[in-house]
């Protein structure tokens, strides 16, 4: 489903008598009265379908099993965080603080390294190895290289996925590929700061397969942290995995930096970035 001012754009679970497999949709003002508002990603219950005119009129919402609010995205199941290995270069922190933004919604976060084709295969095997350690199954893909782009429609083979990162990583560029049919517009880089123009204005998603969805969303260059330092150590798988291990911490709101009594290791590499975080 797609929103256009006071319209939804519904796709049907199964088409119309003529095939029709999208409705233009009004909400019913008591949706609006009982405080319910209608995202896009959301299963709706239709009635006064006008299957000749293409239209009809959202009476209900289903429950939902996630809901994020930036983006506004109703039952999505991963964030697939979508990073430039060159042009831009790949920053560390800035990748980091992309992943662990995604890590807030809760959903399954797949690390997505573009460009591939733009740096060595020792360069892009090292930095695969290197978010692994981090406890993420990160995948590389390259629009010259069919192959990247069927092992990543095979990873996203089911569920609605949403598309994040930094602007001019080539996530556009990445759904032409899979979807020839869109024909997104795509932005240059610009050469002075490394970043990209925003070319994606709206959330909306994108038919992959016959039960997968992708979800482009507006590029954004700053992605927000919890405040808490509890629930930014969460964040980290590095951390979080240890915790579910049954790694022992004294304290409830400890900060797992050198307290008495936190066992957690500390040897990974991303924990002087954490310790930073933690620290300001």
């Amino acid at each position: 489903m797609a929103l256009e001012a006071n319209f939804c754009r519904v796709r049907l679970e199964n088409p119309g008598p003529a095939e029709q497999r999208l409705l233009l949709c009004t909400r019913r003002s008591r949706l609006a009265h009982e405080g319910a508002q209608v995202m896009v990603g959301d299963w709706v219950g239709l009635e006064g379908i006008d299957w000749l005119d293409g239209r009809a009129a959202i009476a209900a919402l289903e429950p939902r099993h996630s809901c994020l609010q930036r983006p506004a995205l109703a039952n999505a199941d991963r964030v697939v965080v979508v990073v430039a290995l060159a042009q831009p270069s790949l920053d560390l922190d800035g990748l980091s603080r992309f992943l662990l933004s995604a890590e807030t919604t809760g959903l399954e976060v797949l690390p997505l390294l573009s460009k591939a084709d733009l740096v060595t295969q020792q360069d892009l095997n090292q930095w695969l190895e290197r978010i692994g350690s981090w406890g993420y199954e990160p995948l590389s893909f390259s629009l010259s290289d069919s192959q990247t782009i069927e092992r990543l429609r095979e990873r996203l083979d089911v569920g609605i996925s949403v598309l994040c990162g930094p602007s001019g990583v080539g996530k556009s560029s990445l759904l032409n590929s899979l979807l020839p049919e869109l024909q997104l517009r795509t932005a240059a880089v610009s050469g002075k700061l490394q970043r990209g123009r925003h070319t994606t204005r709206h959330v909306e998603l994108f038919p992959l397969g016959n039960s997968a969805l992708l979800a482009d969303t507006p590029g954004f260059n700053r992605p927000e942290l919890p405040i808490k330092a509890k629930d930014l150590a969460y964040l980290f798988p590095e951390i979080r995995n240890q915790l579910k291990a049954g790694v022992l911490c004294k304290f409830n709101d400890c900060r797992h930096l050198q307290e008495p009594g936190c066992e957690l290791e500390r040897s990974w590499e991303r924990y002087g970035f954490y310790a930073d975080l933690i620290s300001h």
